[in-house]
């Protein structure tokens, strides 16, 4: 029987992008839950958890203040909110940067350039602190949105605000200039988070850690001749060691292995070169070791 004591309430973003990379993450780690247009609020018909869908601003809120037990968010929302919460894992997905841009016409030297001068923003407190370890004073407007248009009106001679690829700055003029601040998606949790509670979490993190590294490894599979066994199995050494199989043809072997993609294509042609025939390279949904 459900203990409703350790039932996880999760706060997610109710729309954009991070919202659809945190589904999918779920998705992924086997939780089923519905998230209809308009929904606020669903459970799990799976796992013990609820999700509140919120505006990605009031997420440290409400976990700090204990309505939420946990909640994704990108850094960014985080450190600006200034809220009282940990971070219990960095999730990967989601990623961007603060930078400061300027007119795509003016000369920029270097962050000195904005003593006494004015930057329009929506993160005024991770702007000041930048600032403030540069030793510059410069005018910070804060703006909710927008951004991009502050130079051209004339409401300040730069901004700072959320760069994923650059093309939102280039079509209204800009350049970025200065990178202050990178952020991920983050699991932030309330720092009094009950023991079972933490339990359900560690459950939830078993699954996003398999899910998350069967995603930067693939099963390879290989038929060799068996003189070119012990070349091969140098190149694909596997998490422990390759399964060999020998074939119904003479003199010949498969071989099955795991490994990060990255070492594959690396050695690829050498594997190749080793004698390797009818190589499938196969993605790995779950991950556990």
């Amino acid at each position: 029987m459900l203990n409703k004591d350790s039932i996880l309430r999760i706060a997610l973003q109710k729309s954009g992008r991070l919202s659809e990379d945190s589904f999918g993450l779920f998705k992924e780690c086997g939780i089923k839950f519905e998230s209809g247009t308009g929904k606020l609020k669903t459970s799990s018909s799976n796992f013990p958890a609820e999700f509140l869908f919120l505006r990605d601003d009031d997420i440290p809120g409400y976990v700090e203040d204990g309505v939420a037990d946990i909640g994704i968010v990108g850094e960014n929302v985080f450190v600006e909110s200034n809220r009282k919460a940990d971070i219990s894992y960095r999730l990967g997905f989601s990623k961007c940067r603060l930078s400061i841009a300027v007119p795509r016409g003016v000369d920029y030297n270097g962050v000195d350039d904005f003593q006494g001068k004015s930057i329009a923003t929506s993160y005024p407190r991770i702007l000041g602190d930048f600032l403030k370890k540069q030793g510059v004073k410069a005018e910070i407007h804060e703006i909710s949105g927008s951004v991009e248009i502050a130079p051209s009106i004339g409401l300040a001679d730069g901004v700072c605000d959320i760069v994923s690829s650059g093309s939102t700055l280039l079509s209204n003029g800009l350049k970025e200039v200065e990178a202050i601040f990178r952020s991920e998606a983050i699991l932030i949790t309330n720092k009094k988070l009950s023991k079972e509670k933490h339990e359900t979490l560690n459950k939830l993190l078993f699954r996003v850690r398999a899910v998350q590294t069967a995603q930067n490894y693939k099963y390879i599979l290989l038929n060799a001749p068996n003189e070119k066994l012990q070349d091969i199995i140098n190149m694909i050494p596997g998490m422990k060691s390759p399964t060999i199989v020998p074939l119904a043809m003479p003199g010949w072997s498969s071989i099955h292995s795991v490994l990060e993609e990255n070492q594959f294509w690396e050695n690829i042609e050498a594997i190749r070169a080793a004698g390797a025939e009818g190589i499938l390279v196969i993605p790995i949904e779950k991950m556990i070791y």
